[in-house]
């Protein structure tokens, strides 16, 4: 997928401020959490005092009276940092997850408006891990900004109290604070560097299982469980290693904080204790820096955990808006007439089509016209360019040169809801979704009544089946419509395209996958399908389409003749082989097979 060079370069502070866009939405929430960093700070520079003020004043007094007051206090400062601590993250983990919701919603939004070019480029796998992986990363950004930016006021407050209490030491116990941001900053890019890997990995993992449960019938048909066991393990184990480097950039950064705040701790003990011994060092001043000194490192720590929680969730920033930002990534172009259903004429004027990436034309000039109440049957060869020439009709694609017009207006001007919702289709990949038989038939309609569903089985040839079924019209038909059989997976979507109510029906070899049986009674439900509608049939068994009210033949993109059966039986070689290929194998040998296309027309 082509990306958008500006956004690629635009680089950190474009990613954060895009990922934390979504927060807005969210202010009250967020400004709760930042009310409770600001109020956590300046706790533990107060328990440092108190440790100073009870060590040096309550118990060299021995005021028993303060001792208890320390106490109460010590406690409810330990309660007040819980609780703004509990505030701080529940509430922006809660909005991370809302944020996680909205995100997830704007890019599914977007996918499935993208054209039909963009879903042939892509893996499915892919997409899917970039909505459920990759946007996860992203939530953790805000959260992670605002637990750096409260570490740092946490640590600018202890930096003030361990040189307010002693310069000297303050010296020592920071000198070595340079040293300890450099990992940061070292280690920051390494972590945004794997991440970025163990996102794209992690797709590759998606997209092998994807293809393997999708495509299990084939697997299992040509014994390649092992095959697939084998690539499923190269791809599960180049994820590891990728989460395993990550994994050690991270925790190295955290040992290397420990031992730079180990070396600072030694330090102070050293040069403080011995100034203690020497008296010019009260043993609770001692004591209230080191505290102040112990988690002085604690934030320094923090922040480099923040740091690479930001690091990772910019690298699942760049796949999400890599796709919700880049304007090479464009939603299918909508038109603003609305297309009333009323069908006159549609007329394709040199039509000319290539796909994405394939050197040799689908569609090579294709003129034809289409009026109302017509039934146009397309044939030829594999290849010819029949199902491209129908799929431009609910511009699945949309013709690189010449023009589609539809009652005048070029397609493009008509609002492809509108376009599309007044087309029927029905090809031989059936597609049913994993819901009830009504559900499936009554697709097209956000509410719909009972009866008009069994009308539309009836009419189908369906009802009688959906009765047996163990649940009649509630049964559930599986992924695809697994649980059913081919023939009844076609009825289903025909009674779904009845029930939709065309006035223009596209019929791509809709019988094509049928045994002999199913066909007979497919067919009879398309005839019922196609009474009273404009219909397109693409058929490569002639018998059904001998009473088509005129036949276009195709070969390599081209229209070469059209006709009546009997026309073109007359006057097209090309049709009259196709006729003896299926009508008199028993006299003529057989032709050899078309070689293949250089590319494959959907």
């Amino acid at each position: 997928m082509a990306r958008d060079t500006k956004l690629h370069y635009m680089g950190n502070r474009y990613m954060l401020r895009r990922s934390i866009s979504y927060f807005s939405p969210y202010k009250l929430r967020v400004a709760i959490a930042i009310v409770a960093m600001l109020l956590y700070a300046p706790i533990a520079p107060a328990l440092a005092w108190l440790t100073k003020y009870v060590t040096d004043q309550v118990l060299m007094a021995r005021d028993m009276p303060a001792l208890k007051l320390c106490i109460i206090g010590l406690a409810a400062l330990i309660v007040l940092k819980g609780v703004f601590q509990f505030m701080q993250v529940y509430v922006m983990n809660a909005t991370g997850i809302l944020v996680l919701r909205d995100m997830r919603r704007d890019l599914f939004r977007k996918i499935i408006r993208l054209p039909m070019p963009f879903f042939a480029e892509s893996e499915v796998g892919m997409l899917m891990s970039r909505i459920v992986n990759d946007v996860v990363a992203v939530r953790q950004c805000l959260p992670s900004v605002i637990m750096f930016v409260r570490q740092i006021f946490t640590l600018i407050g202890l930096i003030g109290t361990v040189i307010y209490l002693d310069a000297y030491l303050a010296f020592w116990s920071l000198v070595v604070m340079p040293v300890a941001l450099y990992p940061i900053i070292w280690f920051g890019k390494k972590v945004r560097k794997y991440g970025r890997k163990m996102q794209s990995e992690l797709s590759g993992v998606n997209v092998v299982l994807e293809e393997s449960f999708s495509g299990i019938k084939v697997i299992k048909a040509f014994a390649n469980e092992l095959r697939e066991d084998l690539r499923f393990k190269a791809e599960n184990e180049s994820l590891s290693k990728v989460i395993i480097r990550q994994i050690f950039y991270s925790e190295v950064s955290s040992r290397v904080m420990d031992f730079v705040s180990a070396a600072a701790g030694a330090t102070v003990l050293w040069i403080g204790g011995s100034r203690v011994i020497q008296g010019d060092l009260t043993p609770g001043d001692l004591t209230a820096f080191l505290i102040c000194l112990v988690q002085l490192y604690e934030p320094i720590k923090k922040i480099n955990m923040s740091n690479n929680q930001i690091q990772q969730g910019l690298a699942g920033a760049e796949r999400v808006f890599d796709i919700l930002d880049s304007p090479e990534v464009r939603m299918e172009d909508d038109g603003d007439v609305e297309f009333d259903g009323a069908f006159d004429e549609m007329v394709f004027d040199d039509v000319r089509f290539t796909y994405p990436g394939c050197p040799v034309p689908a569609l090579r000039g294709v003129s034809l016209t289409i009026r109302a109440g017509q039934r146009l049957a397309i044939v030829g060869p594999s290849g010819s360019g029949k199902t491209t020439l129908v799929n431009l009709i609910p511009r699945f694609y949309d013709p690189q040169e010449g023009s589609i017009r539809l009652n005048g207006l070029p397609l493009t001007d008509y609002r492809l809801a509108s376009l599309r919702l007044k087309l029927g289709l029905v090809s031989q990949d059936t597609f049913l979704f994993n819901e009830t038989v009504a559900d499936n038939i009554a697709y097209a309609r956000d509410s719909f009544d009972r009866t008009e569903v069994e009308e539309a089985a009836r009419a189908a040839y369906a009802h009688e089946f959906i009765l047996e079924m163990p649940e009649g019209y509630e049964t559930m038909v599986g992924e695809g419509g697994v649980k059913i059989s081919g023939g009844q997976k076609q009825r289903l979507t025909i009674a779904r395209a009845i029930m939709k109510n065309p006035p223009l029906l596209i019929l791509d070899e809709a019988t094509s996958a049928l045994d002999t049986e199913s066909e007979r009674v497919v067919q009879q439900a398309l005839e019922n399908l196609m009474q009273g509608r404009t219909s397109i049939v693409i058929a490569h068994r002639l018998s059904t389409i001998l009473t088509a009210d005129r036949i276009v033949v195709m070969e390599k993109g081209r229209v070469v003749d059209s006709g009546t059966h009997a026309e073109l039986l007359a006057s097209c070689p090309l049709y009259e082989r196709l006729y003896q290929m299926q009508f008199e194998d028993a006299v003529q040998p057989a032709e050899p097979a078309p070689a293949a296309p250089t590319c494959p027309n959907p």
